[in-house]
């Protein structure tokens, strides 16, 4: 009988192509399948869809922010979300985690920062 490796999903929701593409390869490289959604409603439905292990999530979106985008990811999903924002008001972080948003990241962030962020939050989802 073949075996088949479990692999984790993500989904990053972030409008900008450098923030997405350096996202997808620290993800990728992190053992993830990473889909990808460059505004917050087709992050909703592709999270949705997918019911991912984690979401990325970045709060100045083209559509809705990022606050509106976890709110509707709540309504149905428990999934790990990170937040990632330049905004380093701490009124930001705490309106973040109201919304729905497991951890709270500031860019720029290093990519062993965001991974470790996302193993304790899966670690702490268990």
């Amino acid at each position: 009988m073949p075996t088949q490796e479990h692999s984790r999903t993500a989904v990053v929701i972030e409008d900008d192509d450098d923030v997405r593409d350096l996202l997808h390869t620290v993800l990728t490289g992190s053992g993830f399948r990473v889909h990808t959604a460059p505004a917050g409603l087709a992050g909703v439905e592709m999270v949705r869809q997918l019911a991912p292990d984690v979401v990325t999530l970045d709060v100045g979106l083209t559509d809705i922010d990022g606050f509106e985008v976890a709110t509707r990811i709540r309504r149905f999903s428990s999934t790990l979300i990170v937040m990632l924002t330049a905004r380093t008001d701490p009124a930001d972080e705490e309106r973040g985690l109201d919304a729905g948003a497991d951890r709270y990241l500031r860019k720029p962030f290093r990519a062993a920062e965001l991974r470790r962020h996302i193993a304790e939050g899966l670690a702490a989802h268990a």
